[in-house]
């Protein structure tokens, strides 16, 4: 059973989250927020699997309360916005959201993207991570810190996470290097486990922090 805590301040977003994940035969709504601090709160006492949370909440904002569940739960949290390029996507998938959704996603989409990320995958589409990380970074510069600790990974295990920033599933980046997909799930794993990440959204904020991945490249 999937353990799910929707926080959103509105009550007709919160409330139709809730309904059309509780209809659901291998999903539970533990609990609702109306702010970011009852957020947090909520997800430390119900310890949910993922956190739907809107990224604009009174008391505490979704960016703050997204990187204080992801620091104190083993919680996933997807994030809420009305625009695709709110600013403050960027900086909750820095603070540690394993991706994002449109407020006007469809029903069954919400429910596999519930799925999805409970598994352990990021909610990150091909068009949506170059966009979105791309233009998160564009003004940057790479981290010299983040940058040495590519040294850790193998070259394979390198060439898989530049594959992972731009925005390609497990069977386009096994395409790409010409190796099973298993094999890429395998250097996925390391990836993540070398460099202590959470998943693959951290995985592509990290190549393009760390300078592998250049925005516009």
């Amino acid at each position: 059973m999937i353990r799910v805590l929707v926080a959103d301040d509105q009550d007709l977003f919160r409330g139709g989250f809730t309904m059309i994940l509780a209809a659901q035969p291998d999903i539970e709504v533990v609990g609702e927020a109306a702010d970011g601090a009852a957020a947090v709160e909520a997800a430390e006492r119900l310890r949910p699997d993922v956190v739907l949370m809107d990224v604009r909440m009174p008391v505490l904002d979704g960016v703050a309360a997204t990187a204080r569940v992801c620091a104190r739960t083993d919680a996933r949290v997807i994030v809420l916005t009305m625009f695709d390029l709110d600013e403050y996507v960027y900086a909750a998938l820095r603070a540690g959201a394993s991706g994002f959704l449109l407020k006007d996603i469809r029903r069954d989409d919400l429910v596999g993207a519930v799925r999805l990320v409970a598994g352990g995958e990021a909610l990150l589409a091909p068009t949506v991570t170059r966009r979105l990380i791309g233009e998160l970074l564009r003004r940057g510069h790479a981290v010299p810190r983040l940058a040495a600790r590519l040294g850790e990974l193998t070259e394979r295990e390198t060439a898989t996470l530049r594959q992972v920033a731009r925005g390609l599933s497990n069977a386009e980046i096994a395409a790409e290097l010409f190796v099973t997909e298993h094999t890429v799930k395998t250097h996925v794993s390391n990836v993540l486990a070398k460099l202590g990440l959470r998943d693959r959204a951290q995985a592509v904020v990290f190549a393009y922090e760390s300078g592998l991945v250049v925005a516009g490249e």
